[in-house]
């Protein structure tokens, strides 16, 4: 799977044949190269939607995490995790979590309703393999995005409840306060990748099986919309309307909403390739490609100031703290 990264007319990454099984390939004439540029939704894209997730918080949430040092910092985390996919650098860590970049939902859905446990989904993943023995039933195959996603969540959570525990004893915030800005812009990182239609589907960077509609074959979709077409066409304040439309909401259930944000995301992508298909990600595009880029971005801030939100919120439920073994 080629997950954005590229430099030039260079592409690096990992890419899946057939729709089924992700072998590493490399063109590159300098690997290093991939280090700098590895960016899902690329660096842009990334730093559009924490920056704007933040800026658009409700005033009930903390000053800290609203000012313009915050969304600095969210910024610079959104397109971090990428950096950990470098294989030159972090070996094991590109290895194991390169699939909670993505998750192929097509297959996915062959276990729903997914679980909510990262291990509970791997052992469905085992359980099924029989039943659909053409398909890789493995979680580098098929991806672990919203777990991953759910798992940062709560660490945000958790963050939230010591913030609020130091303030009712009267003490220093601002290790609490440093911690909530890194969880928040790492799961900026996952949640904005769960809004870009091609981090969710077995099409993920060109189109495979039958395509009666001539959809691109090619093996260049994929970083064409997210980085270069972003990148030289999109702006902050191109999407900050939209997301300033969309009030914040309080979810009542993180994991189902979540869930069906994927979902939502991914009956996008056959739209991503007609508007391809027209020239609308081609150097400056077209209206319609333009606005559906925007649509995305704004997408993937919305869900993630909600959710930010909605921890900050149930930060404040009454818990019973971790004592230890008992």
């Amino acid at each position: 799977m080629i997950l954005g990264c590229g430099l030039g007319g260079y592409t690096f990454g990992m890419m899946k044949l057939g729709g089924l099984v992700r072998v590493a390939v490399a063109v590159a004439m300098v690997p290093l190269l991939c280090s700098a540029s590895a960016l899902a939704w690329g660096r842009d894209g990334h730093i559009i939607i924490n920056r704007l997730a933040v800026l658009n918080l409700p005033k009930d949430v903390p000053a800290f995490l609203r000012n313009g040092s915050a969304a600095d910092m969210m910024a610079y985390l959104g397109p971090e995790p990428d950096q950990w996919k470098t294989p030159q650098a972090a070996v094991e860590l590109s290895s194991e979590q390169t699939p909670d970049h993505f998750i192929d939902l097509e297959w996915a859905n062959l276990v729903a309703p997914l679980p909510k446990k990262r291990y509970d989904f791997i052992r469905a993943l085992d359980a099924a393999q029989t039943k659909n023995p053409k398909i890789k039933m493995t979680p580098e195959n098929i991806g672990m995005q919203p777990w991953q996603v759910e798992e940062v969540y709560q660490r945000l959570k958790v963050g939230m409840w010591e913030y609020r525990k130091a303030v009712a004893a009267n003490l220093d915030t601002k290790p609490a306060e440093s911690a909530i800005v890194f969880y928040a812009g790492w799961l900026g990182h996952y949640v904005a990748d769960g809004s870009q239609p091609l981090h969710v589907t077995i099409q993920y960077n060109g189109w495979t099986g039958e395509n009666p509609h001539g959809y691109t074959t090619e093996h260049k979709i994929h970083a064409q919309f997210e980085s270069i077409y972003v990148k030289a066409n999109l702006k902050e304040a191109d999407v900050q309307p939209l997301v300033a439309a969309a009030a914040p909401k309080l979810l009542n259930d993180q994991w189902s909403d979540y869930l069906a944000y994927l979902q939502a995301s991914n009956g996008y992508v056959e739209k991503l390739y007609q508007v391809q298909k027209a020239g609308g990600f081609t150097d400056a595009g077209t209206a319609e490609g333009k606005a559906f880029t925007e649509e995305r971005l704004a997408a993937g801030a919305i869900e993630l100031r909600d959710m930010i939100y909605t921890a900050w919120v149930r930060s404040g439920d009454p818990v019973e703290e971790y004592k230890g073994p008992q």
